[in-house]
């Protein structure tokens, strides 16, 4: 008996006697499932807080978290097992249906808190889930265990995630059931918002009132922020932004308490939907003459509610008709005690004064800006009396304190001189100071990249001045290009770069132990160590894989060779010495080891330099050749292109004009025009059938060209051709030219053509023929379709190939042998039927053209005079 009575003492709870109150009792909304009692929301605030505190749930996302508690919510009292579709707890955790699939249920089984049984769906994928919260199941029945939950309390809880996060449904009656309160929220970060709504919601009191953590916070974040990231288990900068997302739904509040002289005073975090499911309301302001001193329970700053406690035992307050909030904040240490004599408590409803982005300056003034510094209004343009009004100080805005002259300070008035001088003629500046000066942004980089990069260390980065956000934010640009070098798929920089910010921040110990900021990013944050050669090398890590950096594992094997190895000599060398005396002698060898190497790295990096400048010098020394050799060349050709046409005598022709170039190019393409043409029609034995072969084609030539010409004449303006005979005489030697190359293609297939009807062709062409339809693959159907068509293009590329041989074999006969002969039978050059040889000529044939063309033209005779 006394071990049970010992073991009930230790479970059972204090109680402690209350007086009710006098006053009208402050009514609430029944059966509303926020409407939460003291004893409810401890249990169930315990529960949440005993699940999410699972060690296998450390480092799991907040979606996996989030849907542990909706499976807890769900669970049936009687057999512990849940049924529900995927989709459908996407839908609760405000997550697709293929996140959910893929991240989320993986993250479960990963996990082992829940076990998962899935029903496949039409294609395959996870459609049906069974699962069972194990920690909650393995609870049951166990005495005072936090997850022991009775019916009444599932069913408690069930409804109170609904009324938070529930997506909302509507029913086959036509009956709709609204969404929760953050039930629409879904997308990125969704999980998130839900899971600190529904810790928010555990931890508000009945007048929606959040007890917040106590300590040290960032001033610069606030309490509240603190308060979130502390239950969430975050970052203050997360928690920070989970807050403002909260806040822009208009699900939390976070409250500026003033004094009755217009103060900022100490600030609550609220969650108006407890308050109202109470019956409560939350004001329009909040005015307090005083600071009250603290109740007993919050003496101490340090023990203000965090998560896992439990809230202790107040009374209500009496009320009256108008709706008060919770008793004084208790997170500010410094109102413990009274700070002036006491005056009237005035009470009014409580609401959010308008701030503009919730930072700590917006306490300040009745606009929220910063302090004005003394010479604020030298840096900025400023007309007549607005700039004078500009550099006020703020706190004089809402009028003078008590003890305080109306009159404003000698400062001000020395800076609204300033301002107005300022407008009135020059703007005097501060020289050295503009960047000094600049206002720092308290928001990270608009940059994607940035934001990803900085978001680690945002904290730090509020920190900084203008001037060095700037120096930061350059460094951190270089960095990530640098690693977006080192890496094999673009766009993974600013990841690597906030995991080494975040590695980094580990290692000193948080934000808070950062006292120089900006010191610490450039020389330590920003910065790779290299542990080893490898440019990939970081603190031991691979940055392009993310594993152990193989160079270093291979520095310290070398390592740890070369201590066996002298430790080794040690035992050989002296035997029998003791721990310490062989420990000593070890550490000495090591370090003349050491030394050794150190001057070994000296030598060979004075070697590289050495090398390295030799290398310099040589590429030095081959620049200016080539620049003395490209100089002399520009001079040569400079000294050949002044030189005349050795033909024609023109000025600055490099040596050869372009008409006199373009007539030698043409009797060469004349003379292999009737090369190819006797070589594919002639017998090769007879030199006249070659002569009169070669003088066929010369003539057929000279022919086209006279035509080519007489089309040209035709669609060209012939006055300008009169005007300058120059360009008559480039236009006909071009006109030739193109025409001969054109005649030379024509001559050598022809030529081909015909050669590939002789007897060694057609035989060369059977033998491929034949030899084709005998492959494996066409001996079974010989004579099929696709047979024969192979054969045949076989047949056709050697008859081509044959005769490409012949024609080059005749060509290199024609060319040894007859050429002389060639030369002698050929016809006159068509040379001299150019309009050089008499420009009369070449004008009557102009004149012929202007008078309408009533005669015939005949280029050949006229040119050939």
């Amino acid at each position: 008996m006394s071990a049970v009575a010992a073991q009930a003492a230790a479970f059972a709870r204090p109680r402690t006697e209350l007086s009710v109150p006098a006053g009208p009792v402050p009514e609430r909304v029944a059966g509303h499932p926020l409407s939460l009692g003291r004893d409810a929301r401890a249990r169930l605030g315990g529960a949440v807080r005993a699940l999410l505190d699972v060690a296998d749930l450390d480092g799991a996302s907040d979606a996996v978290r989030l849907a542990v508690l909706v499976l807890a919510s769900r669970t049936p009292s009687e057999t512990g097992v849940v049924e529900i579709r995927t989709s459908e707890l996407g839908r609760w955790i405000g997550m697709s249906a293929s996140y959910t699939a893929s991240d989320v249920v993986s993250g479960l089984r990963r996990s082992g808190v829940v076990s998962v049984e899935t029903a496949e769906g039409d294609y395959g994928q996870d459609d049906g889930l069974r699962c069972k919260v194990l920690p909650l199941w393995a609870a049951q029945d166990v005495v005072g265990h936090p997850l022991n939950l009775a019916k009444k309390e599932y069913a408690t809880l069930q409804r109170l995630v609904e009324a938070v996060m529930a997506p909302g449904w509507t029913h086959r009656d036509g009956r709709v059931t609204p969404a929760g309160l953050i039930g629409t929220r879904t997308g990125r970060g969704a999980a998130t918002d839900r899971l600190a709504l529904l810790l928010l919601v555990l931890e508000a009191r009945e007048t929606g009132r959040v007890r917040q953590c106590g300590g040290t916070v960032d001033t610069k974040r606030g309490r509240a922020a603190a308060t979130v990231a502390r239950l969430l288990g975050c970052t203050a900068s997360a928690g920070e932004r989970v807050l403002e997302r909260l806040e822009d739904r208009e699900l939390v509040l976070r409250v500026r308490l003033k004094t009755a002289s217009g103060l900022s005073n100490r600030s609550r975090l609220m969650v108006p939907a407890v308050a109202a499911a109470h019956g409560r309301m939350v004001g329009d302001g909040v005015q307090e003459g005083r600071a009250e001193a603290l109740e007993p329970e919050f003496l101490d700053p340090d023990d203000a509610a965090g998560p896992g406690e439990a809230p202790g035992l107040e009374t209500e307050p009496q009320v009256s008709g108008v709706p008060v909030t919770d008793v004084a904040d208790v997170a500010e240490p410094d109102v413990a005690a009274p700070l002036h004599t006491d005056h009237p408590h005035l009470v009014t409803p409580v609401v959010p004064p308008q701030l503009s982005c919730g930072f700590s300056g917006e306490g300040r003034g009745g606009e929220g800006h910063r302090p004005e510094r003394a010479c604020a209004g030298e840096d900025q343009a400023a007309d007549g009396e607005s700039a004078a009004a500009g550099s006020v100080s703020p706190m004089a805005e809402g009028g003078p304190l008590r003890g305080e002259q109306p009159k404003e300070s000698p400062v001000h008035e020395r800076v609204g001189q300033r301002a107005a001088g300022a407008g009135a003629g020059g703007q005097p500046k501060a020289v050295g100071w503009d960047k000094a000066q600049q206002q720092r942004r308290v928001c990270l980089p608009a940059c994607p990249a940035l934001q990803v990069t900085l978001g680690p260390v945002a904290g730090l980065w509020g920190r900084l001045s203008g001037w060095q956000q700037d120096q930061v934010q350059a460094a951190a640009e270089a960095e990530i290009k640098r690693l977006e070098g080192l890496l094999e798929h673009q766009g993974g920089g600013p990841r690597l770069l906030a995991d080494r910010l975040t590695d980094r921040l580990k290692e000193t110990g948080g934000e808070a132990l950062v006292d120089k900021p900006y010191g610490w990013l450039i020389r330590r944050g920003l910065v790779q160590r290299q542990a080893c050669t490898d440019r990939r090398c970081d603190d031991g890590i691979r940055l392009d894989t993310g594993a152990d950096c193989e160079m270093c594992g291979n520095v310290i094997h070398v390592r740890r060779a070369r201590r066996a190895k002298l430790a080794a000599q040690i035992d050989r060398e002296l035997p029998g010495l003791g721990d310490s005396e062989r420990r000593r002698v070890l550490e000495e060898r090591l370090r003349e080891q050491v030394a050794i190497e150190a001057e070994d790295l000296v030598w060979r990096r004075e070697q590289a330099r050495a090398k390295q400048a030799r290398r310099d010098a040589a590429r030095a020394a081959a620049r200016e050749r080539a620049e003395r050799e490209r100089q002399e060349a520009a001079a040569a050709e400079a000294v050949r292109q002044a030189l005349p046409c050795e033909e024609c005598g023109r000025d600055q022709a490099a040596g050869l004009c372009e008409a006199c170039d373009h007539r030698r190019q043409t009797e060469t393409l004349i003379g292999e025009a009737g090369l190819l043409a006797a070589a594919g029609s002639a017998d090769l034995s007879d030199p006249g059938d070659v002569a009169a072969v070669t003088a066929g084609a010369r003539t057929s030539i000279g022919s086209g060209i006279a035509a080519a010409w007489q089309e040209f004449l035709q669609i060209t303006n012939v006055a300008a051709l009169e005007a300058d005979p120059e360009v008559a005489r480039d236009a006909y030697a071009f006109t030739a030219f193109e025409t001969a190359r054109q005649a030379v293609q024509e001559c050598q297939a022809t030529a081909l053509a015909m050669l590939g009807q002789t007897q060694e062709a057609e035989a060369e062409a059977r033998r491929a023929f034949k030899a084709e339809q005998g492959r494996p693959w066409f001996q079974h159907n010989p004579t099929g379709a696709d047979a024969v068509a192979a054969a045949t293009k076989a047949a056709d590329t050697a008859r081509e190939r044959v005769a490409g041989y012949l024609l080059a074999t005749r060509l290199e006969q024609l060319r040894e042998h007859h050429a002389a002969a060639t030369e002698t039978a050929a016809a006159a050059p068509w040379t001299d039927r150019s309009p050089d040889a008499g420009r009369n000529a070449s004008g009557r044939v102009l004149m012929l053209l202007l008078s309408g063309g009533r005669e015939s033209v005949r280029l050949r005779p006229a040119c050939g005079r």
